[in-house]
């Protein structure tokens, strides 16, 4: 579904590459002392990267290079962020690359780290597996202007530090493959042809930051485009909020002018102009080297940076080559078996303790009658699914579904709504079947109008022990106490009325981690609504926690549990049309929680 137009020859998968001599050994967290000469190693390089050949540079990341169509004034298009281009910030610059004086110069955009060595430079891995000699980096580079009149002059790049793991396609450097999310790597300079350290030269460095999530409010990325259409030769940047790139840890971001070149550009949270410090979470490539199939300018992805990334930047401050052993990457993977076309029939869900762990459990009821369960972690992940009941007609006639502690606290149960208004609980429920039925209430039209169900905690007390349910007409009740054979205590806490008819799935957890529970609804226009702190007598405050969108339309079953380690049943769990099922760990009472991806699209 993804791809992107940064590609080039194929090189060898590499883990590092020592650059023109042999790296002196650094223990780890000590500063690099500079080597022999002082900076020799760039005075070389000088001889060769004159202001000509800099200028004359081609970008490494040049398939991207027609620029977007022409678009009609007030149309989406039009109202797109743009990029803006300006002279650049003293921690990003470029990287340029020979295999000789008749070879092809190249570029590729890197930023300056923080750390004890002084001299590391992030890029993406498939800039940096091709480097051999003569390569340099130039911190806020000008075009035209020779290696001595460059701001904090030049840096030669003495080895260069890849996931071995990371694996291109043949014949290119970039890939699609889930070892995408490695498209990081990072490089050690020696000083400038002044004889002064990188961060000294600089005056500071980014720090490397693992993100919290995909979805971020505001994010800056400062890279430097192909000269094409940027005949200056200047940095381009743009502030925007990033989302994930669904089925990799990888973020997405939208805006127009990163064309080839920005490859390896630094995605920063706090960035400032010229600024001698900042927090990086990523840098520019990815699928197939940063973007999408359409070759547009437009639409970038960055590896969101994670443990890998992390330790091979501990490798290169060590100055130590990453072991050749390293367990097989996986991507993000399937938590949940059976891929998007099984799950497209996911039909209702449930979660409660139903394993005896203390860690909620996700139940499912298919559209062909079939039962199973899903063992959780306690880490946002599933153990191997226990399956019910095989396909039958009975379970086909589920409607509405929810998991309380109506059999005790320490044993939930499952209350079932059929097609015909008969409403079941099952209170033994687990690893070897759904035990017991118990008649709740008879085949009839009162409970037919229950259209949905939550069990959750709406009068204080420990434990899912009450049950909401939205009606038809749009009333909505909550009875408190039910137990096995009796509903307890029912009363209505919102009158019939229009605004509840519209509620297309509703679940409800501890997302405001109050004594009484918060109701979450998805409206039929795919607004995401909250109720905060509703009790055993009213609703809580309607509070947005999105506004309709088409996306949230696609939502088709809905439930929330206590699926992490922080011991709350906030973790919602939604099964969209197409199949993909995701987590959103820690949802909160008005935001989403971090989205992780239990079935990929398209699988």
């Amino acid at each position: 579904m993804f791809s992107y137009g940064r590609r080039r020859s194929a090189v060898a998968a590499i883990c590092s590459v020592a650059l023109g001599f042999a790296a002196p050994a650094a223990r780890a967290g000590a500063s690099s002392p500079a080597p022999a000469g002082g900076g020799q190693e760039a005075r070389d390089a000088a001889r060769f990267w004159t202001a000509e050949r800099m200028a004359d540079a081609r970008p490494l990341d040049a398939v991207r290079t027609a620029p977007s169509a022409a678009v009609r004034a007030g149309s989406v298009a039009a109202r797109r962020p743009q990029g803006t281009l300006f002279n650049g910030t003293r921690l990003v610059g470029t990287f340029f690359g020979s295999d000789g004086p008749g070879g092809t110069t190249w570029h590729c955009t890197g930023s300056v780290i923080d750390t004890p060595a002084r001299d590391i430079v992030l890029t993406a891995a498939h800039c940096a597996m091709g480097m051999k000699s003569d390569y340099i980096f130039v911190p806020k580079f000008v075009k035209g202007a020779s290696p001595d009149q460059q701001p904090y002059g030049i840096f030669h790049i003495q080895r260069v530090f890849t996931d071995p793991r990371y694996q291109p396609d043949q014949g290119a450097s970039t890939t699609k493959k889930p070892s995408s999310d490695l498209d990081t790597a990072f490089a050690r300079v020696s000083p400038n042809q002044h004889g002064t350290s990188l961060q000294d030269a600089v005056g500071g460095g980014l720090t490397f930051t693992r993100p919290t999530g995909y979805a971020q409010r505001k994010v800056t990325v400062v890279g430097y485009p192909a000269y094409g259409h940027n005949g200056a030769g200047r940095a381009v940047k743009c502030t925007v909020p990033t989302t994930q790139l669904r089925g990799y840890r990888q973020m997405s971001m939208t805006c127009g002018g990163y064309y080839g070149g920005v490859s390896g550009s630094p995605w920063i949270t706090d960035y400032e102009d010229d600024g001698r410090t900042g927090h990086v979470i990523g840098n520019l490539g990815g699928y197939n080297g940063g973007g999408n199939d359409a070759d547009v300018d437009y639409i970038s992805y960055a590896p969101a940076f994670g443990a890998d990334a992390e330790n091979l930047l501990g490798y290169a401050v060590a100055n130590r080559t990453p072991p050749a052993d390293l367990p097989p990457y996986q991507g993000l993977g399937e938590k949940l078996a059976g891929g998007a076309s099984r799950w497209r029939n996911a039909a209702l869900m449930a979660c409660a303790d139903y394993t005896g762990d203390r860690h909620d459990d996700l139940l499912v009821v298919w559209s062909d009658g079939g039962v199973t369960l899903h063992p959780g972690d306690g880490k946002g992940g599933f153990r191997a699914e226990k399956r019910l009941l095989k396909a039958n007609t009975t379970w086909t006639h589920a409607r509405s579904l929810t998991g309380g502690t109506f059999a005790g606290a320490d044993h939930p149960g499952l209350l079932v709504r059929w097609s015909d208004g008969e409403v079941s609980l099952y209170p033994d429920l687990g690893t070897s079947g759904l035990g017991p039925e118990t008649r709740m209430a008879e085949p009839g039209p009162r409970w037919k109008g229950a259209t949905q169900l939550a069990a959750g905690q709406f009068h204080g007390t420990q434990g899912a022990t009450d049950l909401l349910a939205r009606w038809s007409d749009g009333h909505v009740t909550v009875n408190t106490a039910v137990r096995e054979g009796s509903f307890g205590t029912g009363r209505q806490i919102v009158a019939a009325n229009g605004t509840w008819t519209k509620a297309a799935l509703l679940t409800a957890g501890a997302f405001g981690r109050t004594a009484n529970w918060d109701v979450l609804v998805r409206r039929t226009d795919g607004g995401l609504d909250s109720y905060p702190a509703t009790s055993a007598t009213k609703a809580g405050p309607r509070t947005r926690v999105l506004g309709p969108s088409g996306l949230w339309k696609h939502a088709q079953a809905m439930t929330a549990g206590d699926l992490t380690a922080d011991g709350y049943a906030n973790d919602l769990v939604v099964r969209w049309s197409d199949g993909e099922t995701t987590l959103y760990a820690d949802t909160r009472a008005k935001t989403l929680g971090t989205e992780h991806t239990l079935v990929h699209h398209g699988t």
